[in-house]
């Protein structure tokens, strides 16, 4: 069974999520404030958060800069913020979804269901280590080093790095990318896609400008090359 922390200080929507969530069959926990919700993740450890930003004591994105201090747990935002300045950020802080108020309860649902899918996927899949250029991609550890050393990443960045690593030389369509990737048709949209390319380009290529292993595709998406 798993686990599953919602943190939101409004009564009736952590109610409601909390009702269906428990009718699916999860183990499910609140917090209403950021203080709280730091806690909780401490104490339970859950396998994926349901995170509004607009939090008393603590705001929701120093929350999730917490998390992301030693966790790679799916995190799923909550907001009223449509702006794409404000989804991009909330991407940036390592939130691995976005799902604006208000909000349909069953895609919320397909949400979860998918990103729990992957992380259970993830965890049963053959370790594999994949080596280009001077850096090493361990599936195992989730980590990459260049000659030797920890190159930090967002854990949505490790996602699409492994994804695309794993299918060199193959042209992929930016939205069977965020298909894969994200495991369900994003609110951020291909834009996402392009946003994490960028972001990785700067920490694998030489020059991200004239990539030689993240290759743009024109009119089809990307492509990874060894």
């Amino acid at each position: 069974m798993a686990t599953v922390l919602v943190v939101e200080d409004e009564t009736h929507i952590a109610t409601t999520i909390r009702f269906n969530l428990e009718r699916e069959g999860f183990d499910v926990h609140t917090a209403e404030d950021g203080e709280q919700a730091i806690e909780s993740v401490r104490r339970l450890q859950p396998d994926l958060i349901i995170l509004d930003l607009m939090l008393p004591l603590l705001s929701g994105t120093e929350v999730l800069r917490q998390i992301r201090r030693d966790s790679n747990v799916p995190v799923l935002v909550l907001t009223a913020r449509t702006a794409e300045a404000d989804r991009v950020h909330g991407l940036d802080l390592g939130a691995d979804d976005y799902i604006t108020k208000p909000f349909s309860i069953a895609e919320l649902l397909a949400r979860v269901r998918a990103h729990l899918r992957r992380r259970n996927g993830a965890a049963s899949a053959a370790p594999l280590i994949i080596t280009f250029g001077d850096f090493t991609l361990d599936t195992a550890r989730r980590e990459l080093r260049q000659a030797g050393t920890a190159v930090p990443l967002r854990p949505k960045e490790y996602d699409l790095l492994a994804y695309l690593a794993q299918r060199p030389g193959r042209a992929i369509e930016r939205d069977q990318i965020l298909n894969d990737v994200w495991n369900y048709d994003f609110a951020g949209g291909s834009r996402t896609v392009d946003v994490h390319v960028r972001w990785l380009r700067r920490k694998i290529e030489p020059d991200p400008a004239t990539p030689t292993h993240l290759l743009t595709v024109r009119g089809a998406g990307y492509r990874f090359e060894l």
